[in-house]
């Protein structure tokens, strides 16, 4: 079987836009994991300054 150019050309267009999708949705997978971790690391030093400042209030 033997394709024109049109019909390779195309078709590498087809897989690379595939292959951009798959890359992407991987990059942005990763990307809203480390959102996550960045968030619960925010409030965790944000309920330690609290209660630093609770106790200090305290003594």
């Amino acid at each position: 079987m033997v394709m024109k150019p049109e019909t390779k050309n195309l078709v590498f267009v087809i897989l690379a836009i595939i292959g951009g999708i798959v890359v992407l949705g991987w990059a942005l997978k990763i990307a809203f994991k480390l959102v996550g971790i960045a968030i619960v690391l925010g409030l965790a030093v944000l309920a330690y300054i609290f209660i630093q400042n609770m106790v200090g209030k305290g003594r």
